[in-house]
């Protein structure tokens, strides 16, 4: 059993707090943006464009993740609105940042002239990477784990973190831990999208590279098929949900849903390129690797 809770500010001087979070965050965009650059040269994809392109995307997805997180946990905020824009920042809904940075990802990459459906390829495993990473701020807030559990590697939550379902009693001290420990659903996200880190790229080089069975394109759709079905299975752990549809959590929904449209979308897109090989802009990465004795075609 883990019974270290951490404090979530990192360092505090005066009224100004840095918090772990917010450092996780950081983290977050340093590694994503080191394999971009990594694959992107791999890819023979433009380097220069990667900084001011990331810096915008984490931008949208800063403001599109507060945005998902408040109106999920609008029942504490309405009540708090000033904490909205002011500090602490310490909330994100993952789905929000998703397709705020995705929009501003389709902005930046059309302003470029540059092909999205192949620049997502090189991106997903870099937000993957980032997911993996950030996750640890949830554990610095002792937040995104699951009910109690006896398991080895459980997490001791003090009680001023607990939802409603797992209060302690009354009178309790708000760090106390009762000697209960939760299942650690922040650590299951981050190795399942560390696992989905190394099956995109497996995907990619495997199956994209050289006219193979995938097109460009596709392993940024499977993303939403590997992470909606992760978060979603992650989901049925959780308790405490705040916003709902018809009883289920919304975050379950969108989840499910983002796969099933990515399955879609990655049909409709092969059957259109089989029917309209010579006008497709989806065409496979063949040219972006460079020849060697077993490659089956010669760069150009």
């Amino acid at each position: 059993m883990i019974d270290f809770t951490p404090n979530p500010v990192a360092l505090a001087v005066g009224p100004l707090e840095i918090r772990w979070y917010g450092i996780a965050y950081v983290a977050a965009i340093v590694a994503g943006t080191w394999l971009a650059f990594r694959l992107a040269r791999q890819r023979g994809e433009r380097t220069d464009i990667i900084a001011d392109g990331l810096i915008i995307a984490a931008i949208a997805a800063l403001i599109g993740g507060r945005a998902y997180h408040v109106i999920d946990q609008w029942v504490y905020y309405q009540n708090h609105l000033t904490q909205i824009v002011l500090p602490p920042y310490s909330g994100l809904g993952i789905y929000g940042g998703l397709f705020t940075g995705m929009l501003a990802i389709i902005w930046y990459t059309r302003r470029h002239h540059l092909s999205f459906w192949r620049w997502a390829d090189v991106i997903v495993p870099c937000v993957l990477l980032a997911q993996a990473v950030g996750r640890w701020g949830n554990f610095m807030n002792q937040e995104l784990y699951g009910p109690p559990t006896n398991l080895p590697w459980g997490i001791a939550i003090q009680c001023q973190y607990r939802v409603a379902e797992f209060a302690c009693p009354a009178g309790s001290d708000p760090t106390a831990t009762l000697g209960q420990h939760f299942i650690p659903l922040f650590f299951y996200e981050s190795m399942l999208s560390l696992i989905g880190v190394g099956v995109m790229l497996f995907l990619w080089r495997r199956f994209t590279a050289h006219r193979r069975l995938l097109i460009a394109g596709d392993v940024g759709l499977i993303y939403f098929v590997w992470y909606g079905a992760e978060r979603s299975l992650l989901e049925t752990l959780r308790s405490g949900w705040n916003w709902t549809v018809f009883g289920f959590a919304t975050a379950q929904l969108v989840g499910l849903g983002a796969a099933a449209t990515a399955i879609g979308a990655i049909v409709i897109r092969h059957w259109w390129v089989n029917h309209h090989p010579e006008g497709s802009p989806t065409t496979p990465d063949d040219a972006t690797l460079p020849a060697g004795p077993t490659d089956p075609l010669p760069a150009t």
